[in-house]
């Protein structure tokens, strides 16, 4: 198999990691969850129970998709860094328990969805048990984007400047996670939307630069 050719399905994984995350992390939890009012959030989930049971469900294929990705990366970019490759593995690894206990609390939040109404405190609880768990799972989601970076920049299997932005991006995901712990009036600041462009940009540009062009055979600039 040509290094295009891995590089390719490893674009096509990504792309199941993008759209599934999209669904499950962004367009789903805006449609269902309503921040601060839990009453208002029982009504979302109790009128569209069919989105929370396909979320829940598009979360676990996010799961499988993204334990995947890094291995099909190192097969082609592991001649560059066989440790920076093992890493990334690693990292993308441990995640998974989290992200799998967060999707918990969801999965026993639908089992009360249709039955007795559903007391706030009870959704208060288990949104409260799915953030925690989700933020530490971002927290692995950030750091396994610096050595996938590295081995971009010293590879050039693809344009070096996605590795730029996806080390930035994953240092977006550390401030998220931190700044808030950290820094006192965080959610204030002005720039704290803008953290996430990078990393945004760094792992959809990745997905679809392998998924189009594939990686390169050796390195270029």
């Amino acid at each position: 198999m040509t290094v295009r050719t891995q590089g390719r399905i490893a674009g096509l994984i990504y792309l199941g990691v993008v759209l599934t995350g999209l669904f499950a992390l962004a367009y789903a939890p805006n449609r269902l969850f309503v921040e601060g009012d839990p009453a208002a959030t029982a009504a979302a989930l109790a009128a569209n129970q069919s989105l929370f049971h396909a979320a829940n469900y598009a979360s676990i294929a996010m799961c499988l998709f993204f334990l995947g990705l890094p291995f099909a990366l190192a097969r082609f970019l592991s001649p560059y860094g066989k440790n920076a490759a093992r890493l990334m593995i690693l990292l993308v690894a441990a995640s998974i328990p989290f992200t799998l206990l967060a999707i918990a609390q969801h999965f026993e939040l639908a089992s009360l969805v249709g039955g007795a109404p559903l007391a706030p405190i009870a959704i208060e609880a288990k949104i409260a048990a799915y953030d925690r768990w989700l933020g530490v799972a971002s927290i692995f989601w950030g750091l396994w984007l610096a050595p996938l970076g590295w081995l971009i920049l010293k590879s050039g299997t693809i344009p070096r400047a996605l590795g730029v932005l996806l080390i930035l991006g994953g240092f977006g995901y550390l401030v998220g996670d931190f700044g808030p712990i950290l820094f006192v009036g965080y959610a204030e600041l002005p720039f704290r939307n803008l953290i996430s462009i990078p990393g945004s940009v760094g792992e959809i540009g990745t997905c679809l630069w392998l998924l189009v062009m594939g990686a390169r055979a050796s390195a270029e600039n």
